[in-house]
């Protein structure tokens, strides 16, 4: 069974990328199942930075394939930009390890620009969203209105004629808001190159993994953001427009279950989380100060995509407990351990007080959730550097105490731990 999943188990950002990065080492393929360049994949790797927002991070490995799956939304000029960024710093992406299903959907310009006029009219309200046209494309896509990568093969003048038509569309509406027409010919223009450059790369993905997987190929299928952000088990209308869960690794890239071997789960040793909604552990002041960073460091608490300072609070046991159950994680793995070197006392919320009752599960409506006191467990903190980790028993007491804690509030295994950025810092139990 040579299928592994790899999940965000809070609101993304958990480090989703170097895991995948770490695990691509010994994996043929690497495949992509979900969202688009509203992702950020950060990879540290002797010293320089990767920052990758559509490909998968499994383009850093020579030996593997990368597989951008049918349950994306790709922006053409974006994806052409960033192949290029990559290739001048050195990394090999080629038709021969770069597959882009021809069945993703494409964001058009059109739907950048109905992103941000939508988020505008919400005013305090608002999502948060990227504005990099996500949801708007996932809305075409549902509503049957989409253009797909593989309408990228077909004649030039039907490819144009199909963008010009969704622009106009979306001009009609933009007007009525009062926003200023997008130049539908010019935007045609940028797509159309990009278009021919990636023609090549365009392929059924489900059929190239089928066959990989029967030529017994181990594959490594990589999601976006959260499992807090999924559009069916996430805080919902705070949700992106996807489904970055385990069953969303299937739909999203074509394959069925009794391949799949491993789902982990990946979280950071506290929480953060980008845009509106309820985060019923956040922190304010020195604390959550403390854990963001200064935003001088790449490591800190700003996002890849957006560059917004991230909420953070500690970790809210309540809300990873449900992210095992609903995912099924065979393994958890915690990253960014380090940071919490320095804390005399840590926090870890256990439970919810909600209208003066004990939950122990997440309430069912937003309203409730933004209402929720946590109820903590306090545990003891360590001050020295754990960076240079390798081995469980070299952490301190009081960090192996917080990780093993961790493991049993959430009933599933710990068996990785991340304590610094570069690909090396990981310890192993």
């Amino acid at each position: 069974m040579p299928i592994s999943i790899i999940i965000g188990a809070q609101w993304g950002d958990e480090g989703k990328g170097r895991v995948v990065d770490w695990l691509a080492s010994a994996a043929d393929v690497v495949a992509r199942y979900a969202g688009g360049d509203n992702a950020g994949h950060t990879v540290a790797l002797d010293g320089e930075v990767y920052k990758l927002h559509l490909l998968p991070s499994g383009v850093l490995h020579e030996q593997v394939v990368s597989v951008m799956g049918n349950g994306m939304v790709i922006n053409p000029v974006n994806l052409v930009r960033e192949i290029k960024a990559l290739r001048a710093m050195g990394i090999e992406i080629s038709p021969q390890n770069l597959i882009i299903s021809s069945r993703a959907h494409i964001i058009t310009p059109a739907h950048i620009a109905l992103d941000a006029a939508k988020e505008s009219a919400l005013g305090d309200a608002k999502i948060g969203t990227t504005l990099r046209g996500i949801g708007p494309a996932y809305l075409d896509k549902c509503g049957r209105a989409g253009i797909r990568t593989g309408d990228m093969l077909l004649d030039v003048e039907v490819f144009a004629e199909r963008l010009i038509s969704g622009i106009a569309v979306a001009n009609d509406s933009l007007q009525k808001q009062g926003i200023e027409p997008l130049d539908a010919r010019a935007a045609a223009e940028s797509y159309l190159k990009a278009a021919d450059f990636l023609r090549g790369f365009i392929q059924d993905a489900s059929i190239f993994l089928h066959q990989a997987l029967k030529a017994g190929a181990r594959v490594v299928c990589e999601g976006a953001q959260g499992t807090l952000l999924d559009i069916d088990h996430g805080s919902y209308p705070f949700v992106t427009s996807s489904s970055p869960t385990a069953g969303g690794a299937l739909t999203g890239l074509g394959m069925g279950p009794m391949q799949v071997d491993r789902v982990l789960g990946v979280a950071k040793a506290f929480s953060t989380r980008v845009g509106g909604g309820p985060m019923p552990t956040e922190l304010e002041g020195e604390l959550a100060d403390r854990l963001r960073g200064s935003g001088e460091n790449f490591w800190d608490e700003f996002g890849t995509t957006t560059g917004r300072p991230r909420r953070c609070g500690w970790l809210d046991g309540v809300l990873l407990r449900y992210a095992c159950m609903v995912n099924g994680f065979s393994e958890l793995m915690l990253t960014k351990l380090d940071i919490l070197s320095g804390f005399e006392q840590l926090k870890l919320a256990t439970a919810y007080e909600i209208d003066g009752l004990r939950s122990e599960h997440p309430p069912v409506t937003n309203e409730e959730l933004e209402r929720a006191t946590a109820i903590y467990e306090t545990m003891s903190g360590w001050s020295e550097d754990i960076s240079g980790c390798r081995r469980f028993a070299q952490l301190p007491a009081a960090a192996q105490n917080y990780v093993q804690r961790v493991a049993e509030l959430c009933e599933v295994p710990i068996n990785t731990v991340s304590v610094g950025p570069e690909r090396s810092q990981l310890v192993q139990r």
